[in-house]
């Protein structure tokens, strides 16, 4: 056998287990998904199975509840992005010089990254508990909240959340900002501030576009993440209260382990998907192409 066909035999071997594992864990579920969307498909009656077209993407529409859901998606998704991209790149800002102090700070951190999203939204519902959290029973007293407390009002529950998520995932955010920013050629910087550009020149002519690659990476990762999330909104607010917290994930997992309605849950999944895909195309078509002109 001659070389190149065994080393491609060996690199496709190697791959092999990998692309398996996807193809298990990660296409099939989504083709199966895509294919229960079609049938009228509930657990409770699984004999009567029905073809049903575009029906459940039809009622996905007029569903008032779907439509919330899509809406508070949207909103918590666009909503924690730009608080986590504001705080990062400024905490970014802040450890920009490399020495002991802030590389230390960095360490620290990162601690709230490397915690469970389920521990977090856990250890935030107990704090903010109107009756005897350490944050919520003193909110409560002092009349910033309502007797149910942030999490338990409509008006206030979906921006805790957002608040709740960018304490998470804000580290994150700038620990790729700042990443960023050390690979930023030094000698631009320092001619621009030789010829007297002042610091917010500087920011908005040169770190800013020389930074929009990082800013890219970051913003799709993280938006890709907030839209489906899951663990934070389930174990705080579970889409309550009424349907102020309802995402499309947490109406999808309803949908399909309350009321087993595996078609119709297929179908809400199968719009998040789309919407994710949607938004990277947006940031691909917009902030990437400026990111290479500047580059």
């Amino acid at each position: 056998m001659p070389y190149r066909t065994r080393r491609r035999l060996f690199l496709v071997m190697m791959a092999a287990p990998a692309v398996l594992y996807v193809v298990l864990v990660a296409l099939w579920p989504l083709c199966q998904g895509i294919y229960y969307s079609f049938f009228d498909y509930n657990l409770i009656r699984p004999n009567s199975r029905s073809w049903e077209g575009f029906g459940n993407y039809v009622r996905l529409w007029s569903d008032d509840t779907a439509r919330t859901a899509l809406i508070n998606t949207f909103i918590f998704s666009i909503g924690a992005v730009a608080l986590e991209f504001v705080l990062g790149l400024a905490i970014a800002f802040l450890l920009w010089r490399d020495d002991l102090f802030n590389r230390v700070c960095l360490s620290l951190l990162l601690i709230p990254a490397t915690v469970t999203p389920l521990v977090v939204g856990l250890i935030f519902k107990a704090m903010l508990n109107a009756d005897y959290g350490v944050i919520g029973y003193f909110l409560t007293q002092w009349r910033v909240s309502g007797d149910h407390g942030l999490l338990g009002e409509t008006s206030t529950a979906l921006a805790t959340l957002i608040v709740i998520d960018a304490w998470e995932w804000t580290p994150l955010m700038a620990l790729i900002l700042l990443a960023g920013l050390k690979s930023l050629p030094t000698d631009i910087l320092e001619a621009a501030q030789v010829d007297g550009a002042r610091p917010l020149q500087r920011f908005r002519m040169i770190i800013l576009p020389l930074l929009l690659p990082s800013a890219f990476l970051a913003l799709v990762l993280r938006m890709m993440d907030t839209f489906r999330v899951f663990d934070i909104i389930f174990v705080t607010t579970a889409g309550g209260p009424g349907d102020a917290t309802n995402t499309l994930m947490i109406y999808s997992v309803k949908e399909g382990l309350q009321f087993f309605n595996i078609g119709f849950a297929s179908a809400i999944a199968n719009v998040t998907t789309i919407c994710i895909g949607v938004m990277a195309a947006v940031f691909i078509l917009v902030v990437r192409p400026a990111g290479e002109r500047n580059g």
